[in-house]
């Protein structure tokens, strides 16, 4: 029986000290919630497209306007390289998709159809004029090329920047499935930690230049998948450093880890349709497409592209050097000047 005792007050304890510490961590994610938000409002509006507020970023005037959309677990912010310099010579608009950044709460599986509707329905209420060039990266050409191929009239332009290759994904190899649900498995890890203000911790820890903890935290909560949370975090160090700060508060808001996670999910469902949706691509015909694709691409990504580029009688593929995925952050001069040479080009 005295074992027995000693072995209950023992759970006992560490139940309760794991009550302590997860209440701790709730109020401690809130508290920083709350300063977050006051620290850093919104660049742009928030825009009702009923049920949820969109965050859209226009800065620039002219036409036709310039609109961004980001990769799949990225926000307007990955365009802030590129974005001011294009607003020298015509509007733009950079956006958060549903459930990242500034944007609210999505709690939709994520088709892509869903997504470009959202997106059509933002431009509208936001009042940016038709017709648009759409400057989509990665998975943001499959949103891109879903608004085209409904709406073909409303697009002046394209300028898809390393996209996503949809036969890749539509029918993903063990390799790619493997990837994908350890992408899916951190963000819903992370939105668990995120809730408990583990996150918030690891990364003011990092911020104040502490090492090791924090390397223990995501090794901990990221498992085989650290090498994908590092992959990130390279890239976002290429963005001005006063956006870090920013882009740090967004990772601790556990509603960004499960936008991402949703992303994930529907990305099979999403690549399987436009990659049909290509083969059909009539619609684009005389929509004007510049592909812009990494130095680094593989064979497979470089033929789609180069595909892609094929499917418009007024489509060019343009490879760039000295470039990883993230072109606007690696090469933004490619963007700026692809974006201006559409600009210029005449109807």
């Amino acid at each position: 029986m005295g074992h027995l005792g000693l072995t209950l007050n023992f759970v006992l304890a560490a139940v309760g000290t794991a009550a302590l510490l997860a209440l701790v961590g709730a109020i401690y994610q809130r508290a920083g919630r709350a300063r977050d938000a006051r620290r850093f409002p919104p660049l742009g509006r928030l825009i009702d497209i009923g049920g949820a507020g969109l965050h859209v970023y226009t800065i620039g005037e002219g036409s036709p306007p310039v609109v961004f959309e980001a990769g799949i677990a990225a926000t307007s912010l990955s365009w802030q390289l590129v974005q001011p310099e294009i607003a020298k010579f015509t509007q733009t608009a950079s956006y958060d998709r549903a459930g990242l950044g500034w944007s609210g709460a999505s709690f939709q599986p994520r088709t892509i159809w869903d997504v470009a509707d959202e997106l059509r329905t933002l431009l509208d209420r936001a009042d940016i004029p038709k017709p648009r060039i759409l400057v989509a990266h990665s998975y943001g050409a499959l949103v891109a090329i879903a608004y085209a191929m409904r709406h073909p009239s409303e697009v002046a332009g394209m300028i898809l920047v390393d996209p996503v290759a949809a036969c890749e994904w539509s029918e993903p190899s063990e390799s790619h499935l493997k990837t994908l649900r350890r992408g899916i498995l951190l963000a819903r890890r992370g939105a668990l930690l995120a809730r408990f203000g583990v996150v918030r911790l690891a990364l003011s820890l990092l911020a104040a230049g502490s090492q090791r903890l924090p390397k223990m935290i995501a090794r901990a909560s990221s498992g085989r998948a650290a090498a994908i949370t590092d992959q990130i975090v390279g890239q976002v160090r290429k963005l001005p450093s006063e956006l870090w700060p920013i882009i740090q508060s967004h990772w601790c808001d556990p509603k960004c880890f499960e936008g991402m996670a949703r992303y994930l999910e529907g990305l099979p469902n999403s690549a399987a349709a436009v990659a049909q949706e290509i083969a059909l691509m009539d619609a684009l015909r005389n929509v004007p497409l510049t592909v812009l694709s990494a130095g680094n691409a593989s064979p497979i990504q470089r033929a789609e592209h180069e595909t892609l580029a094929r499917r418009s009688s007024r489509g060019r593929i343009e490879v760039v050097p000295d470039s990883g995925h993230w072109i606007q952050v690696d090469r933004p001069d490619a963007v700026i000047q692809a974006s201006r040479e559409m600009v210029a080009r005449k109807p």
